[in-house]
């Protein structure tokens, strides 16, 4: 995105009041976009877009008053031509398929880090900037694929996904938190390897520190999962 050009105004779909919140710091730490507003329901949202310009959505599939696909697809009809990056826990591909001809451009699994909404948004900026007649197929398939084919983020050196996944997977079940000493005997791994992952999953906003105090010496760190909403 150039500064020349106007900022993606993205609305923020969400029942839950925490992960709305989140999802807007989370967009608007994203260069070339701006969150316009959140809604809560489906009702709300009609109600945003009916006086507010917006070029997406992000858009939780399960809200209390309708489901997403059923809120976009009446926004279709209504003339309301936003794309929609969706947001949902759910893995039914039939939903994705659905979702493909009702304007959804994205989907984004729950729970999600900054990081993986960064990437999308930055793909589908580069989508949306695309503009004038393509010169050949190239610049057709081109425009699809920044669209179409995340990436995986890459881990920093040293680390794996297969111990990331259980290092995540203890620090979820452990409601009080994990030291890096703690989380080396869970996962068996060293505590030196154990604080790398932690530290990681800080970074990426997946899990937040704090000292522990109350024992003799320098106090030591507790990490804790943060939930990404539902």
């Amino acid at each position: 995105m150039t500064d020349e050009r106007q900022p993606i105004r993205v609305l923020v779909v969400e029942d839950d009041p925490v992960a709305a919140d989140a999802h807007v710091m989370y967009v608007g730490r994203v260069p070339g976009f701006v969150a316009v507003g959140k809604a809560h329901t489906g009702a709300e949202a009609r109600r945003i877009l009916d006086r507010t310009p917006v070029d997406l959505l992000l858009l939780d599939l399960h809200l209390p008053d309708v489901h997403g696909l059923q809120l976009a697809r009446s926004l279709r009809a209504g003339g309301h031509h936003a794309d929609v990056i969706a947001v949902t826990s759910a893995r039914d591909l039939a939903v994705v398929r659905e979702g493909v001809s009702l304007g959804v451009v994205q989907y984004v699994l729950k729970p999600f880090t900054f990081a993986t909404l960064r990437d999308r948004l930055m793909r589908y900026a580069e989508f949306h900037a695309a503009a004038g007649e393509a010169s050949g197929q190239d610049e057709v398939d081109r425009a699809l694929a920044a669209l179409r084919a995340p990436t995986p983020a890459a881990l920093p050196k040293g680390l794996s996904a297969p111990t990331l996944q259980r290092v995540t997977g203890a620090l979820r079940e452990a409601p009080d938190g994990l030291t890096a000493t703690g989380l080396a005997e869970a996962v068996g791994i060293s505590r030196i390897t154990a604080r790398r992952y932690l530290e990681h999953l800080v970074d990426t906003g997946r899990a937040a520190r704090s000292p522990l105090y109350g024992q003799v010496g320098r106090p030591e760190l507790v990490y804790r999962w943060v939930p990404q909403g539902r």
